[in-house]
């Protein structure tokens, strides 16, 4: 169990790294999230300047962190599909209900990121000058980072907890397959 535990500990290092990694960019980028304003040039046209687009790249770096360790986790578990079998019970079952939940959560998250950045990079690289009425300059809606942010966490969360359920259950099922027990007594004749 030494090794098995070391990697164990590493796995669970890596990925909660990474998902940190990926809330303090999902924060910064909604901090830094481009807002516009209304501009009135000499000809009296009225239009919408947008300021920097450092938060486009914030939700991409989010996304990416995310993915990797969302990626790394699902690598060395094989997605559950294709590793060691798993030991019938309640880690089994756990670990199955915790592999489902942070699909949903990582799915949300990447969403809610990947939308975040694609509506931000929108306003200011696409649309560098919107010409404006008696309206406000849009601008991406407030806690669209953050909810990422949000699903980053209950994902890191989740995928601790997945990891955690799943080296127990591999763990019991290599212990009773290797396990000698008596077979059925087939003896040869005599």
């Amino acid at each position: 169990m030494g090794d098995t535990g070391r990697s164990s500990i590493l796995v669970h290092i890596l990925v909660i790294a990474l998902c940190l990694t990926a809330f303090g960019f999902a924060i910064a980028a909604e901090r830094r999230r481009s807002t516009g304003s209304i501009v009135t040039d000499s000809s009296n046209t009225t239009f919408c300047v947008y300021d920097s687009d450092i938060a486009t790249g914030y939700g991409v770096g989010a996304f990416l962190f995310l993915l990797s360790g969302h990626s790394l986790l699902m690598g060395v578990t094989r997605c559950m599909c294709f590793g060691a079998p798993l030991a019938p019970g309640g880690t089994r079952a756990w670990s199955i209900i915790y592999f489902a939940l942070s699909w949903i959560t990582f799915a949300i998250a990447e969403a809610c990121l990947i939308a975040g950045a694609t509506k931000n990079a929108y306003h200011t690289k696409y649309r560098d000058m919107v010409y404006a009425g008696n309206w406000t300059c849009q601008s991406l809606r407030k806690g669209v980072f953050i909810a990422g942010a949000v699903f980053v966490v209950f994902t890191m969360i989740l995928n601790v907890y997945f990891y955690m359920y799943y080296a127990m259950a591999t763990s019991q099922a290599a212990k009773k397959i290797s396990k000698t027990t008596p077979s059925v007594g087939m003896t040869g004749y005599v």
